[in-house]
């Protein structure tokens, strides 16, 4: 029976007499099974705005739904500060450099 609900898609969670909690987070996670906020901090190498979309859902505590995704999501809004921080540089030397005689 566990099989066939299995192979269907349903996920029973694991209970432990001692620790109820232990189970529950048995479905894999979305995006190829690395979470949100891997797959967005991969994909934000090529798209960018992906590592922004991951930071709302960091700073909006999207993790609360599932905590696997915290590390991910933390990666990603790191990246879009490192990003932000590159391009406010870039915009700061082609500004004063347009000043320059």
């Amino acid at each position: 029976m566990d099989q066939m609900n299995h192979r269907n898609g349903n996920y029973a969670p694991i209970r432990d007499q001692e620790d109820p909690i232990l189970g529950i987070f048995d479905k894999p996670l979305p995006c190829f099974g690395c979470g949100i906020g891997w797959f967005s901090l991969l994909l934000g190498f090529v798209f960018p705005v992906m590592w922004y979309y991951a930071a709302f859902l960091y700073f909006g505590k999207y993790y609360h739904r599932d905590p696997r995704e915290r590390t991910g999501l933390q990666a990603s809004a790191i990246a879009a500060l490192i990003c932000t921080t590159a391009l406010f540089i870039v915009v700061a030397v082609f500004v004063f450099k347009s000043f320059l005689p």
